[in-house]
């Protein structure tokens, strides 16, 4: 990198801070900070737990926003200023310190902005995402899985928690179903994006033959809904079945038929839930999968009437992705148009530029 390249940096990043300000509005941040401060010191404000406990909350994201967007700010004028100064000084040492550090604060604000973009009523919420296997048996349920632990890897990074709402096994390999909630802050605004059809293809340990084989597996992702939004259900609409919940090699977890599956019957939206050994807990935790997913469903419809899009093509069944291991490595998004050939790491989790990339381009 040279002195020009590098000028033309901080222009580009100075622009991307002038959006990111738009968007944050930091003086409004503080001004709020300041109302909940005064807030906190009334003591009748403790007497209601629960508004008390969302202002909280409130407050520590609005100080981890504010933190994050001080820290980039302050970095980029920073580099602004000492860009300036080493160019009149032909302080050859300090210019080569900044180029060396210019890949690393171009991420910075690139992951800020990314990260502002996640603006939208809950992409802040922790998010429930249910994989099922298309046709093909053991192979598409090989996939599931993998994609499976791609998503288990992904959270892991991030330092998320996760919990099992569901899991069904496959017979030989793989898994039939599961579903799972991925805690932690913006969970459903990265993953929102991984809602759809994810192909593979690639030589199956499952064939003797060692030929290609593709498979389809569908990634559904919801936001887990607080109790206090308004969704009505109607107990006529549903159908509830119970089943007796199984684990890896066909034991029962249970011998009793604690499992539930709920069916609403007018969108033909299925979830289950056989997380606990209470078919009551089951049941409370396959109506809050429900809730959030008609939640979804709703939402993507009035964006659809909106775009102008046919009822029939609202969902998921379009495919966004395709992961490429045999005859040449490489994964890529339909939407973002991005390629990448580290696959294996891909497939571990490290899935944050692919998440990035679409968020990008759905943006612009």
């Amino acid at each position: 990198m040279d002195i020009y390249e590098y000028g033309e940096l901080l222009k580009n990043l100075s622009k991307k801070m002038e959006n990111i300000t738009n968007i944050v509005k930091p003086d409004e941040l503080r001004n709020r900070l300041s109302e909940i401060e005064q807030m906190q010191q009334d003591p009748d404000f403790w007497n209601d737990t629960e508004n008390a406990g969302k202002i909280s909350q409130e407050k520590t994201r609005t100080e981890r926003i504010l933190e994050t967007y001080n820290n980039a700010n302050d970095a980029v004028n920073d580099a602004i200023e000492y860009f300036e100064m080493a160019k009149a000084e032909k302080d050859e040492e300090t210019l080569e310190m900044l180029f060396e550090d210019a890949d690393s604060l171009n991420e910075r604000i690139n992951a800020l902005e990314v990260q502002m973009m996640l603006s939208s009523e809950h992409d802040s919420n922790n998010a429930i995402v249910s994989i099922h296997p298309g046709a093909g048996g053991t192979e598409s349920q090989d996939w599931a899985s993998m994609l499976y632990r791609m998503y288990l890897r992904w959270a892991e990074r991030h330092g998320f928690k996760v919990e099992v709402l569901d899991y069904q096994p496959g017979e030989e390999a793989g898994i039939k179903d599961v579903s799972f909630i991925i805690k932690g802050e913006n969970a459903y605004g990265y993953l929102k994006v991984e809602n759809g059809i994810h192909r593979l293809v690639r030589i199956s340990p499952f064939d003797s033959n060692a030929k290609r084989h593709t498979s389809f597996t569908s990634v559904m992702v919801s936001p887990e809904i607080d109790d206090d939004i308004d969704i009505e259900i109607e107990d006529k609409d549903l159908r509830i079945d119970t089943y007796r919940a199984s684990g890896a090699g066909g034991q029962h977890v249970n011998k009793t038929e604690s499992a539930i599956r709920i069916t609403h019957e007018p969108t033909g939206i299925v979830v289950q839930c056989q997380n606990d050994r209470s078919q009551h807990k089951n049941k409370s935790a396959a109506m809050k999968m429900l809730k959030s997913r008609l939640y979804e469903y709703e939402m993507a419809k009035k964006q659809a009437e909106i775009d102008g899009i046919e009822k029939s093509d609202i969902g998921w069944g379009h495919q966004i992705r395709s992961y490429v291991m045999q005859p040449y490595q490489q994964v890529k998004d339909t939407r973002s148009n991005q390629a990448f050939t580290n696959v294996d790491a891909i497939l571990d989790g490290d899935i944050d530029k692919l998440l990035e990339g679409v968020l990008i381009s759905q943006a612009q």
